[in-house]
Order: C-alpha cells, then sequence, then structure tokens
C-alpha cells in the first residue's frame, strides 16, 4: 500500500468526517502530509448538532511518533483527566462512567488501577490463558464445514468476547447484549449500530447513554452477588479486592466493565481482522510466518497491532503553558495522539507502509504510548491474536479475505465491521 497525497496541508480536515470514509491510500496521504509539513495542526472541533454537547476551541492533531511519546511520558502536564476519549469536554460523571481509569490522572488512576491489577491473580491469569487456548479450538471448530465465513462476526469477533465475558462471569445468555452494546458505544453514529444518527446526532448520545447504562447495570448487579455469593471470576476477584483498605465501588466496577468490553474487545477484534486482511494482501508474509509460526508469531503479532492501530487517537489537555514538538502550547490546549500516525512515521519505521512479520525492532504505539496509561490488556491482546492465528493456521491454513471489507465510519477506532472470507484447506 502506497499512499496518496492529494491534498495540500490547509485542505486536510480531520474532523471532517468525509475524511474518514476516503479511502485509506488516501487518508494515510493525508497524515503523511501533516508529518512532513504540519506535525502539531490545530483544527477546529467538530459540529456535533448535539444540544447535550457543546462545540469546544479546537484540538491540536500530534502526528509524529516521537511527539506522541513525549505526551505519553509527561502526563502531569498532557492530561487525561479532562477528556482521553471525546474531543468535546464531557461532565466529569460521564468521563468516569464511560472512561473508568483512561479518564483519570494520578493519584486516583493509581488507587483505581492497583485494585483492578489485584483482582488479575496468577491463578486466574493462568486459567484465562488456558481459555484462549480452546475456546480458539472451539470458534474454529464452529465454522470448519462451512467453507465461507463472516470473519468479523463469527472468528475474530467471538474470542475476545467469550473471553472477557468468561472472565467475568457473565453467562452465554448476555453475549449477544454485550456484543451490541460495545458496538453501539464505539460506533461514532455509524447507522449500521445507530439508525438515523446520521440524521439526527441526539439519537447517538441516547444510544450511547442506554448502552452504557446497560453494560454498567449487568455487571454491578453480578457485582452485588458476588459480594457474598464469591466464585472463581474476576467479578468476584474484583468486588472483594482490597488495597490499603479501598475497594471497588459499584460504579468503578460497572465503569471498568465498560473499559474492559470496549478495550479489550473491540480492539483486539478488529487488530485480528486487520491481520487477516494484510496476510490475504500479502502472500508472502503469510508464507514467512506459515513456515515458522512460533519463532515468527512474537513480531508477526506486534506488527499486526502497528498496521491495525485499533485505536486511532486518544485526547490529552494541557495543565500549564509547555512546549510540544518545538511548538509552544497553552494551558488548556486539547491534543489528540494520533497512534495511527505515529506507526506510519518514516523516522521511526524503515518502508513503513509495507506490512512485515519480521519487522525489528518496532517501537509502535499500538497500545499507547509509553506512562501510566499503556494499555493495561496488551499481554491478553497479543496471545488472543497470537492463539487465534496459530488455530487458524493449523485447521484451515488458506482461509483469505475474498472482498473488500465493510469499515467503520468512526475517526477513533480503526474497526472492520464485516469481512467474508473462505477457505478449502481442512486440517
Amino acid at each position: 500500500m502506497e499512499p496518496k497525497q492529494i491534498e495540500s496541508v490547509d485542505e486536510i480536515n480531520l474532523s471532517d468526517m468525509e475524511f474518514w470514509g476516503r479511502p485509506l491510500e488516501e487518508r494515510e496521504g493525508a497524515f503523511k502530509t501533516l508529518r512532513e509539513e504540519r506535525p502539531l495542526a490545530f483544527f477546529e472541533e467538530p459540529d456535533l448538532g448535539s444540544e447535550w454537547i457543546e462545540r469546544g476551541p479546537g484540538y491540536y492533531a500530534v502526528t509524529r511518533h516521537a511527539d506522541i511519546l513525549a505526551a505519553s511520558k509527561q502526563p502531569e502536564i498532557f492530561s487525561s483527566g479532562r477528556g482521553a476519549t471525546s474531543i468535546p469536554d464531557m461532565p466529569p460523571e460521564m468521563l468516569e462512567f464511560f472512561g473508568s481509569m483512561i479518564n483519570l490522572d494520578d493519584p486516583r488512576h493509581t488507587r483505581l488501577r492497583r485494585i483492578v491489577a489485584a483482582g488479575f491473580t496468577p491463578r486466574m491469569l493462568r486459567q484465562v490463558e488456558d481459555a484462549v487456548q480452546a475456546s480458539a479450538e472451539q470458534i474454529v471448530a464452529d465454522v470448519i464445514e462451512r467453507g465461507s465465513v463472516d470473519f468479523v462476526t463469527e472468528v475474530a469477533a467471538k474470542l475476545p468476547l467469550k473471553i472477557i465475558c468468561d472472565m467475568m462471569g457473565i453467562p452465554p445468555s448476555q453475549y449477544e447484549a454485550v456484543f451490541n452494546h460495545s458496538n453501539i458505544i464505539l460506533s461514532n453514529g455509524d447507522p449500521e449500530y445507530v439508525p438515523g444518527g446520521d440524521e439526527d446526532p441526539n439519537k447517538i448520545v441516547a444510544a450511547f447513554l442506554e448502552s452504557g447504562m446497560g453494560l454498567a447495570q449487568m455487571v454491578q448487579e453480578l457485582g452485588e452477588h458476588r459480594r457474598t455469593h464469591p466464585t472463581d471470576d474476576l467479578t468476584s476477584a474484583l468486588v472483594n479486592a482490597s488495597v490499603d483498605g479501598e475497594q471497588l465501588t459499584s460504579q468503578e466496577l460497572g465503569s471498568f466493565f465498560i473499559l474492559l468490553v470496549v478495550a479489550g474487545n473491540e480492539t483486539t477484534r478488529n487488530a485480528i481482522s486487520h491481520g487477516l486482511e494484510q496476510l490475504t494482501l500479502n502472500p508472502d508474509q503469510r508464507a514467512v510466518w506459515f513456515a515458522d509460526f512460533e519463532k515468527v508469531a512474537p513480531t508477526a503479532v506486534e506488527e499486526i497491532v502497528r498496521w491495525a492501530s485499533p485505536v486511532i487517537w486518544m485526547r490529552r489537555s494541557a495543565t500549564r503553558d509547555a512546549e510540544l514538538g518545538g511548538q509552544k502550547v497553552k494551558e488548556g490546549d486539547k491534543f489528540l495522539l494520533f497512534y495511527n500516525s505515529g506507526n506510519r512515521d518514516d523516522a521511526v519505521f524503515a518502508d513503513p507502509y509495507r506490512f512485515d512479520v519480521t519487522r525489528q525492532p518496532n517501537p509502535h504505539v499500538g497500545f499507547g504510548g509509553p506512562g501510566p496509561h499503556f494499555c493495561l490488556g496488551a499481554h491478553l491482546a497479543r496471545r488472543e491474536i497470537t492463539v487465534m492465528f496459530r488455530e487458524l493456521f493449523r485447521r484451515v491454513p488458506d482461509i483469505s479475505m475474498t472482498a473488500e471489507p465493510d469499515r467503520l465510519r468512526s475517526s477513533f477506532i480503526n474497526g472492520i465491521k464485516h469481512m467474508p472470507a473462505s477457505f478449502s484447506q481442512v486440517a
């Protein structure tokens, strides 16, 4: 894939949703132009047209790898607590409800992260790792007789969804509800998930709130039961974990579950989907990985995450006057750290538009930049991607994408909604 730089730097508008519906080569070209000519470009905020969300003063697009790292390493200056997952400013209660620790700064971020980490005991982690293998085997077994699948909904989405639900103790009868709620929360108003949202932005906000409440209520009810009737699931561990005498509140448990479902389910499923797309488009790289799966897997997985960049950006806000990328910034300024752009920076990655399963080094920011907000679930995501492709290579080694993916219309999540795939070799 080669980027197409068809716009001048002044013509690029990252706040225009039409930009995110354009061909990938053109979007990549625009980010290349920004890195080269205006790496800290200022954009007006999108007008969401909602009576509930006020339009803000604008933001800077951070597009170079080095600047993304610099902002990530200085959380005391580039804050997450004013909102990390939305461009407009939201009420603090909404930020915490939907973003959990992602939308918190220290000391509250550290407190919550320590309590959550205490719930992930070594025994539980071993159980999860075993469950990933068993789940991947079952997912492939369920489709192996058919010869063709919607790879996203029938393969890629099922593994992280099942792992997270099983880990939390959510019964299979509620899997579909969790899947649907998470799709809506990260839909950015995509009409497939929020019908009519493109005509009435208030429908998007209403659907977003309804799905968040649905997820929170689901796990809060389970948590109340687990406080007095604990099992070996993560919900039991979380509601009964105590660090320095502090425990998760019911609201914090609900917020963490939303984060877990959204961050752990959507992002991993999209990485797996992008992985199959690139292995189809680059048969030479498939051959390299297939020839020695275990040896190549560590670098292949990192390359899939670099290429996919499942989360396109996270927001930071300046707590004081400072400098970023040689440019003066003021207290209150907003910054979107465009991880997708950092992962194509040719100052860091040789031949960045080539999918290379043996790429080394690969200091991508697909799990976020270094610092307190680096992805808590990176280890689990790597294992799920590895195990899923190991099972696919073992059972259906010629599985390939058969048509262009149906991509999510979003500036926040690099999502694939549907992708037809087929296979003829069955082991």
